[in-house]
């Protein structure tokens, strides 16, 4: 059972990735008056990124990929740390910090998630620039740790804003407080495992072992949250 989940993974997320995004288009119209919808969006957005973004697997699998295979070979971008990097560790928090802006109603709070995002963006940037190859070679990990604190901010600004008025009395019924727990739980998870790896190689088969099971259940544990909420919530009214 152990080998047969580590052997079907990658295929085992993105089923529950789609199909949270799937659940979301379906459920559009319940929501698309309302703030909410712009998480609907991002759904997407994840499907479409983590889609695009499995291409080095696409070469190995499918033949029909060997011309484009053959024309990255020689180039950076035979390696997709550039694609997660830009799309989902900067994309993604900008994203999520856009999402914020929208749903919380404290004028300080939106100041202070703007302005968060703003550094963010330009810190990455400046980062990226100063080391082109790390950046398509590897893992940066400044990002990955400035991403996290972008989003647990978030978080944290609304749930602030949720305690100091009447909303507290509806949380389960929610959907942006179940979808703020749900990522405070999963960046709570996932956010030690980002210091931890400056201490590991990927010689280390145990621990790479251990992160990929981590990552997936709680992937799988997000995004089907994701999906029950969709499903069980409705619009919050203004």
């Amino acid at each position: 059972m152990k080998d047969l989940i580590i052997d079907y993974s990658t295929q085992l997320n993105d089923i529950v990735i789609i199909l949270a995004a799937a659940i979301g288009v379906f459920y559009f119209k319940k929501f698309k008056n309302n703030d909410s919808r712009i998480f609907i969006y991002y759904l997407v957005y994840v499907a479409f990124v983590d889609f695009i973004g499995s291409y080095p697997t696409y070469f190995v699998e499918y033949d029909i990929f060997n011309v484009l295979k053959e024309k990255l070979s020689t180039t950076p971008f035979k390696r997709n740390y550039w694609w997660f990097t830009t799309f989902w560790n900067v994309g993604s928090a900008l994203f999520m910090s856009y999402y914020y802006q929208k749903i919380i109603k404290s004028k300080i709070s939106i100041k202070i998630i703007r302005y968060l995002g703003l550094v963010f963006f330009i810190s990455s940037c400046i980062y990226i620039l100063y080391d082109l190859d790390a950046f398509f070679n590897s893992q940066l990990k400044f990002i990955n740790i400035f991403g996290a604190i972008v989003i647990l901010n978030c978080i944290a600004l609304y749930f602030v804003e949720v305690l100091n008025s009447d909303k507290i009395l509806v949380f389960y019924k929610s959907l942006n407080s179940i979808i703020s727990a749900v990522l405070l739980i999963w960046w709570l998870i996932i956010t030690p495992l980002l210091f931890y790896e400056v201490y590991f190689s990927t010689a280390d088969s145990g621990y790479l072992l251990l992160r990929k099971y981590v990552y997936l259940f709680s992937n799988i544990f997000m995004y089907l949250i994701f999906a029950f909420a969709l499903i069980y919530c409705k619009p919050e009214h203004k």
